[in-house]
């Protein structure tokens, strides 16, 4: 039996159709935007008010784990990289601080699950901490269903701190060293895909590495799924193959749809808790848009079932929010271009 939450309210339809109106009007050959006429209907039809107001606070959230897979040595980097990582956030030093700067967004990061303690870092990092790691999927399920629902309800609480602070685009990030493996996992068991469909070079793995990984991946699927390749249950899936930062995020994309509030994607893992959202909360993914397209084939396949098509492809494959944060410049091109660009009518008359 699949674990459902409540319907999501769509976006605006009506809003949609007027935004798309207006957008045949604006002094211009039809559809000669692009893209960027559909984002900028998207958006107003997420904010329910056309022309959409400009995107001016944009909060990225990123949410930090280890996971028990590394020990297998799936990736090409130690797991005491996380907590280091979360440090260079927290100074502001981390590529995805980088263009956060650059574009007026915040950037808040949170220890989930990372294997350590870390010291020095301020209360609010570590004050939704759930667990050390997780447990290795290919052996055991990563997590307890108990913390995969508590671990979800944490996400809600973090969407719902963001949307009260006044957010008018959500960017989810992560990090965490071997976190491409259990996203990849959750991908497979959600569309009944082998290991060797979904498998990548993570943060860019040699060869015997990626063997280890398909490896790993395909215990794994054959310890969890049924005979379909299958976890048909979200909650299960997320305790099974997932981890604790991975359900939160899950929980953060259910509670911001719920909210009304849309998210940028980034890459791979949130794709995969994107996925396991829309089985949380169906139409959930009508609030998403996808920043770009990774380097890990699971990401493509995630896209492909979600019906998005990413903004950028510039071969990113950093994580952290990194690549959708590259693209909230589109988006918020999409939004004036709609608002402040000439009608035809005003400069050639009736």
């Amino acid at each position: 039996m699949t674990t459902q939450t409540s319907t999501i309210t769509p976006p605006d339809a009506d809003v949609h159709a007027a935004a798309l109106e207006r957008l045949d009007g604006l002094a211009k050959p039809l559809g000669a935007l692009g893209r960027l006429e559909q984002v900028g209907a998207w958006l107003a039809a997420c904010q329910g008010v056309c022309p959409p107001e400009p995107i001016d606070r944009v909060r990225a959230v990123v949410l930090a784990g280890d996971h028990g897979v590394t020990a297998s040595g799936v990736s090409a980097y130690p797991s005491d990289v996380t907590a280091a990582m979360v440090h260079a956030f927290v100074s502001g030093v981390a590529g995805v601080n980088v263009l956060a700067r650059q574009h007026g967004a915040t950037v808040r990061v949170l220890d989930i699950a990372v294997d350590a303690d870390l010291a020095g870092v301020p209360s609010d990092v570590t004050a939704h901490k759930l667990t050390r790691s997780s447990s290795p999927i290919d052996v055991t399920d990563a997590i307890s269903r108990e913390l995969a629902e508590r671990a979800i309800a944490v996400g809600a609480e973090i969407a719902d701190a963001e949307v009260d602070a006044g957010a008018q685009l959500l960017v989810l990030g992560d990090m965490g060293i071997g976190n491409t493996t259990p996203s990849s996992a959750l991908i497979a068991a959600t569309l009944g895909l082998g290991a060797e469909a979904v498998i990548g070079r993570g943060t860019g793995i040699d060869g015997p590495t990626h063997a280890r990984k398909l490896d790993v991946l395909s215990r794994a699927l054959d310890r969890a799924c049924d005979d379909e390749g299958r976890i048909h249950d979200p909650v299960q899936r997320l305790a099974a193959l997932g981890s604790a930062d991975l359900a939160v995020g899950a929980g953060f994309l259910v509670q911001a749809a719920r909210r009304g509030v849309p998210v940028l994607l980034d890459g791979i893992i949130a794709c995969a808790e994107a996925l396991v959202a829309a089985d949380l909360a169906p139409g959930a993914p009508a609030w998403f848009l996808a920043g770009h397209r990774s380097t890990e084939p699971a990401q493509t396949h995630a896209l492909d079932a979600l019906g998005l098509e990413p903004l950028l492809d510039l071969g990113m494959r950093l994580g952290e929010g990194s690549g959708a944060m590259a693209a909230v410049p589109l988006v918020r091109s999409a939004a004036l271009l709609l608002r402040e660009m000439a009608l035809l009518t005003d400069l050639v008359g009736q």
